[in-house]
């Protein structure tokens, strides 16, 4: 009898592997990688600029120990299937793997899918291929296009402006945007104007029914457009109206279809995200990618509900068409099914466009029959792609749409009514109306109107607005700076730097972004340049589609550059000559107090530094900021607490410093703290996340009375067979983080990184 075949299948998370490994045989064993196991060293460049780019790629320390694992399974193995995603960042894992594993060519399969359903991976691993090394060139570009400008733009912030910042390809040019966007808004002059909006009826009687009127806005009369400036102006047009004749002078009568939204892409689905369930870029591509890899859903095991979530295309598969179509048939009737499946063109030129439209993978799990397997936010988003992609297949929604001239002397009124015949798609997809929407009263040509009155209301122009986070993606994807893979990173990453921050769910560039910003256009203009950012993704894609040498694209980009930083780093103007003398006096030892930059903007330092490291706040006025007080006594005197930052975040401190030198976390209802649904098990007050400078934790709100802690829970099931425990996070005795399962000592599943984040791109 034949030995069986030993298979070694390697995925990056083990949420994946579970899912994936209910549907192979038991000759197949399936380990993961836990995302990249090599990459660039972080102490220095890493990249031999002067030996064609070479990179120097190593192990990653937490991964030691695990390579020698996997190191050991492959020999054993008789062939090896690497399965990690089918972007470029997959196949990059796929090729590092192979390397570091040192698995000989003829035993290398790659396997890849656009879903973990069994048809899906059976299907696969009847047709694996070779690894795309076009891809994977594609990605070592990117990575050390990123490693080159991060790693010898950043020291020279360092010189010129304070230690800590860093500069990127791409996470520069997002701040330039929302920097350029401050500078409009800042520049912006309002214009008074004035909007007459008049109230009519067909009813001529001398008392008219006001439930038959309707609105209509004064407009242009002969191609003449009207400009009502002032008060003044605005009165005297409404005395005019008042005793003009109104009559409809043309109507227009129309049925206008509104076609049924495309399927999401990932850009799509982080801006709808956004919108409708207030979730970050970076938070709606965690849920998906646990909805992607698998969700227990109770008897069946993981199942992943849907689609591989970084794509840019429209497409869906024939099969997905057929269910979709069923489903709707079957849960909505024949009347919403479009004679043919809906298609929806898409323009973009990205590589990713190959991949199918984020969606469900099976119709078969409803949102309503799965609820109870799924967090609340995994709910909502799951919801969410599912509500989409079923609307996407079905019949335009149908509107009657009437617009009326109405004649009123030497002026002319407008009125548009909308009023829904069909409601099609938006069953699902939600009825999109206007505030000002009507429906207007049955309207003939020369029909005489009466006139019930005049609103005249003052408006002025508004600025452009802020970027909220799905405006920002959306921008991102339309200018081509990045791809889906990356927007949740770069807008993570720029509010880490500082250099913009979110008040109330829109973006405000930072003085120290608008001052990094300023300096690297000045200096660096090609790489701060939307169009090249933009033609930089699109050589990338050439490189991936074998149009160009990476090699080439590399040197092309090195020379110019070089010449930039070797010209910037003696051009560029330092903010750290003498410090400016504040007027102010150090509290603690009396020597003046001068301005100085730091991380997090401008701040007061003490000129005896170092002797004395007194430092104040300053607020964006230059201002200094008064000391967020709380209802906290210092244990050691008796003082307030109040609330300073340092280089780990904000903590409490004694108000009574330098005699008291008292500190410690934050907690308690004085300082800002996000709520939780969870219940304190000990006096069962709710539970709230809050920060120390050790990280997040959650923590009693009804503290000092309780002081009941615990770790802040991930959303991340325990991927070892058999515990339905939580991913929590924890600390080492030397001070290192890990995730451990909330089951211990039950269960002792330990790991370095959080499994479903494992495969997230990192931005420099």
């Amino acid at each position: 009898m034949a030995k069986a075949k030993k298979n070694l299948v390697i995925v990056e998370s083990p949420a994946k592997a579970k899912t994936i490994g209910k549907y192979l045989g038991p000759t197949f064993t399936v380990r993961s990688s836990m995302g990249h196991i090599r990459d660039l060293p972080e102490k220095k460049l890493s990249v031999d600029v002067e030996n064609n780019f070479t990179p120097e790629y190593k192990v990653i320390p937490s991964r030691k120990k695990l390579v020698s694992e996997l190191l050991a399974d492959a020999k054993k193995a008789d062939a090896i299937y690497l399965a990690s995603d089918l972007d470029r960042e997959g196949e990059a894992i796929a090729w590092h793997l192979s390397q570091a594993l040192e698995i000989p060519e003829e035993k290398t399969y790659r396997v890849t899918f656009n879903e973990i359903t069994k048809d899906a991976i059976v299907e696969a691993f009847k047709h694996p291929s070779p690894i795309n090394m076009a891809k994977v060139n594609a990605q070592q570009a990117r990575r050390i296009l990123d490693r080159i400008v991060g790693y010898q733009i950043s020291p020279l912030l360092w010189k010129k402006i304070t230690k800590g910042l860093s500069a990127g390809r791409v996470q520069s040019v997002a701040v330039r945007l929302i920097v350029d966007r401050e500078k409009e808004i800042g520049a912006f002059k309002p214009q008074e104007y004035w909007k007459i909006t008049a109230d009519l009826t067909t009813d001529l009687s001398e008392s008219p029914a006001e439930k038959k009127s309707f609105k209509a806005l004064l407009h242009k009369q002969d191609d003449e457009t009207i400009e009502v400036k002032n008060e003044q102006q605005a009165k005297d047009i409404v005395g005019e109206l008042q005793i003009a004749v109104h009559v409809v002078s043309n109507i227009k009568k129309q049925t206008k279809r509104n076609n049924a939204p495309p399927p999401f892409t990932t850009s799509l689905l982080q801006q709808q995200a956004s919108t409708r369930l207030q979730f970050s870029a970076k938070k709606t591509m965690l849920i998906a990618q646990q909805l992607y890899e698998g969700v227990d859903v109770g008897s069946e095991g993981s199942v992943g509900l849907i689609t591989y979530m970084r794509t840019d295309s429209f497409h869906v598969s024939e099969q997905a068409l057929t269910t979709a179509r069923k489903y709707i048939v079957s849960a909505y009737g024949d009347n919403y099914l479009p004679e043919k499946p809906n298609m929806h063109a898409s323009d973009k030129k990205g590589t990713q466009g190959a991949h199918e439209a984020v969606r469900p993978t099976s119709t078969d799990y409803a949102p309503e029959k799965v609820k109870d397997h799924l967090t609340k936010d995994q709910y909502k988003l799951y919801e969410l792609i599912w509500n989409r992609f079923i609307a996407s297949q079905m019949k335009p929604a149908l509107y009657a749409v009437t617009e009326a001239e109405i004649g009123a002397g030497r002026y002319m009124l407008k009125a548009r009514g909308r009023e829904l015949l069909f409601d099609g798609h938006t069953v699902i997809s939600g009825h999109d109306m206007d505030k000002d929407e009507q429906i207007l009263p049955p309207l003939e040509q020369a029909q005489p109107l009466k006139l019930l009155e005049l609103a005249p209301t003052q408006h002025f122009t508004q600025p452009p607005p802020r970027f909220s986070e799905a405006s920002l993606v959306k921008t991102l994807e339309k200018m081509g700076i990045g791809r889906p893979s990356t927007y949740a990173s770069i807008i993570s990453t720029i509010q880490d730097r500082g250099y913009v921050k979110q008040e109330k769910r829109a973006f405000y560039a930072t003085e120290l972004g608008i001052l990094v910003t300023e300096k690297l256009v000045d200096h660096f203009a090609k790489i701060m340049d939307v169009k090249f950012t933009s033609h930089m993704e699109d050589e990338l894609d050439k490189i991936e589609d074998k149009k160009v040498e990476w090699i080439d694209v590399l040197r092309d980009f090195y020379g110019p550059f070089k010449a930039d930083l070797e010209r910037a780093t003696g051009e560029m103007k330092s903010v750290k000559g003498a410090p400016e003398d504040s007027g102010q006096k150090c509290t603690v030892c009396g020597q003046p107090m001068v301005i100085r930059w730091g991380r997090h903007g401008k701040f007061l330092g003490c000129s005896a530094f170092p002797n004395c490291k007194t430092t104040l706040p300053l607020g964006e006025t230059g201002e200094v900021l008064p000391p967020e007080t709380t209802e906290q006594k210092c244990e050691k005197c008796g003082s307030a607490m109040v609330v300073k930052t340092g280089r780990h975040g904000k903590f409490l401190a004694c108000s009574a410093y330098p005699n008291c030198k008292s500190t410690k976390s934050l907690a308690g209802d004085s300082v800002k703290s996000e709520p939780t649904d969870e219940k304190c098990e000990k006096c069962g007050s709710a539970m709230v996340i809050r920060i120390s400078k050790k990280g997040r934790f959650m923590g009693c709100s009804a503290y000092p009375k309780c002081r009941n802690l615990k770790p802040l829970p991930t959303g991340v099931k325990c991927p070892k067979e058999g515990c339905d425990g939580d991913l929590i996070r924890r600390r080492s005795k030397k001070g290192g983080v890990f995730f451990g399962c909330s089951k211990y000592p039950d269960c002792d599943y330990i790991t370095n990184e959080l499994p479903d984040a494992a495969s997230t791109p990192k931005e420099e």
